[in-house]
């Protein structure tokens, strides 16, 4: 399509502060009601080259001192408080995130490039007590942390306001330049705050933007041997792709799970456990790597569970993602809600009993959940990605537990109990990057260490271990014994 048709907006490239046209336009829509709301351009293999290119030289050319990237983070922060209705809207429209979760992830977002910026002025090495071994007397040793250089960025849709600035904020505050590769399904937000960084003060070259498809413009970038470090957050089989292809090059991946939650018999408060696991089950309509999937409850208050996570999915409001009171909006495609749908029809036709939802309107899935499931359904031994729980119940701890670490995924987990010996024996034995007691699996502050073991990553996000991460530790030794030189 010629471009001077086109009536919408067209986000381009962006190489050393100057918008660069790409090869081909990629639609983006609206994801409740299938309008196109802008277009992409695709960057070639060659525009790819010149952003790695010219980030580089940038690196090696220009430097941010700490204080000016503090204050180019916390001036972005403010500018996306002073626009956050218009960037939430932004989410809204082109990743059918409902109203209130859309903000809720701007106003996380802002916190997280209020925490990158801290930690730029938190860098620091460590002194090394290298005079208590023989021989080395009169050496001083320590480290220092030096930026990693070239960071290539590769964003999802599902969060992409607030794991893009969990990308790029920590890369700036450690004083690395960037290269970044929006969701193709989501670009609009992505460019939005890139604009942002600008009109904060970030120069040209130390963020620049290939957009495109995953598998052509991303493998581009993957192939780049002169980026340092890559941060992707996606799929365990693209993140496999991305470690055989990138080498011994650093990664962080943050990848999937299929987060377990279990509800013993002594938790204190029945109503707000199965309200917790239920909402957060189906928020974000279920696209959220660490969205409740399985559900193990103890047979002595299983029934009372299930009859209470019935009683939220009933009063969820499920449709238009812009209206204020919508739970529940459209997942990213129509195909991916035709994907759950079979994957709910194939447990049906397993044994599985939907004891609420299981509709399908287009692209919108209803909360659905499900009971008398077995451990080797899709939609309990696989990441279902969709607003779908499953419920099971146990008889013993033990049990629940094995079952919970029965898996290739660890990324988190929750466990409600009051037994605070219980709580302690599953912070030792459950096999995950973050065990949650008293809350569900999707509990994330923006601040902590985030990330899993086995299938669901490498590395840690949560901008002090990001910064930690897009670091190098360089040791110094100073030898102080002049004579002994001669």
């Amino acid at each position: 399509m010629p471009l001077e048709k086109v009536n919408v907006p067209i986000y381009e490239n962006l190489i050393g502060g100057e918008w660069v046209e790409g090869d081909g336009l990629v639609p983006v829509q609206n994801k409740y009601n299938g309008e196109t709301l802008s277009y992409i351009t695709k960057a070639s293999k060659e525009i790819v080259h010149e952003a790695v290119n010219n980030a580089l030289m940038t690196y090696q050319e220009k430097k941010l001192t700490v204080d000016k990237r503090y204050n180019i983070l916390m001036k972005a922060a403010h500018i996306f408080e002073e626009r956050k209705e218009e960037l939430a809207l932004t989410i809204v429209h082109e990743a059918g995130k409902v109203l209130k979760d859309a903000r809720g992830e701007i106003d996380r977002g802002i916190q997280t490039f209020i925490a990158s910026a801290e930690e730029a002025k938190r860098i620091t090495g460590t002194g090394i007590p290298i005079q208590g071994q023989p021989g080395q007397e009169g050496k001083i040793a320590f480290t220092v942390r030096v930026p990693v250089g070239v960071v290539g960025a590769i964003t999802p849709f599902n969060f992409p306001f607030n794991l893009t600035a969990h990308k790029v904020a920590p890369a700036i505050a450690a004083g690395n330049t960037v290269v970044l590769k929006p969701a193709e399904a989501t670009p609009i937000i992505h460019m939005k705050l890139v604009e942002i960084l600008l009109e904060a003060g970030l120069p040209g070259g130390f963020l620049n933007v290939v957009n495109g498809i995953g598998r052509e413009t991303g493998q581009y970038l993957l192939e780049d041997e002169r980026i340092a470090l890559f941060s992707f957050t996606g799929s365990a089989p693209v993140g496999r792709h991305i470690k055989r292809t990138t080498g011994i090059r650093r990664l962080t991946l943050e990848l999937g799970n299929n987060s377990p939650n279990i509800v013993h018999k002594d938790v204190q408060n029945i109503k707000r456990a199965a309200h917790l696991c239920v909402t957060k089950g189906y928020g974000n309509a279920g696209q959220a790597c660490i969205s409740v999937q399985r559900i193990y409850v103890h047979r002595d208050v299983y029934d009372e569970f299930l009859k209470e996570a019935i009683k939220v999915v009933e009063k969820t409001k499920v449709g238009d993602p812009e209206l204020a009171d919508t739970d529940v909006g459209p997942m990213i495609s129509e195909e991916a809600a035709a994907s759950t749908e079979s994957w709910v029809k194939e447990a049906v036709h397993a044994g599985a009993t939907i004891a609420f939802g299981g509709k399908r309107d287009g692209a919108v899935f209803y909360p659905t959940i499900l009971t008398d499931v077995t451990e080797d359904m899709k939609v309990v031994c696989e990441e279902v990605f969709a607003p779908i729980v499953s419920i099971i119940a146990y008889d013993d701890i033990n049990n629940a537990f094995a079952k919970a670490n029965y898996s290739k995924f660890g990324l988190q987990t929750g466990l409600f109990t009051s037994n605070i010996n219980l709580a302690m024996q599953a912070a030792q034995e459950l096999e995950f990057g973050g065990v949650i007691i008293n809350n569900v699996s999707t509990y994330r502050a923006d601040i902590m260490p985030y990330g899993g073991v086995k299938d669901s990553g490498i590395g840690k996000e949560g901008p002090k271990y990001a910064v930690q991460d897009m670091t190098e530790e360089k040791v110094i030794v100073i030898d102080t014994l002049e004579e002994d030189n001669k």
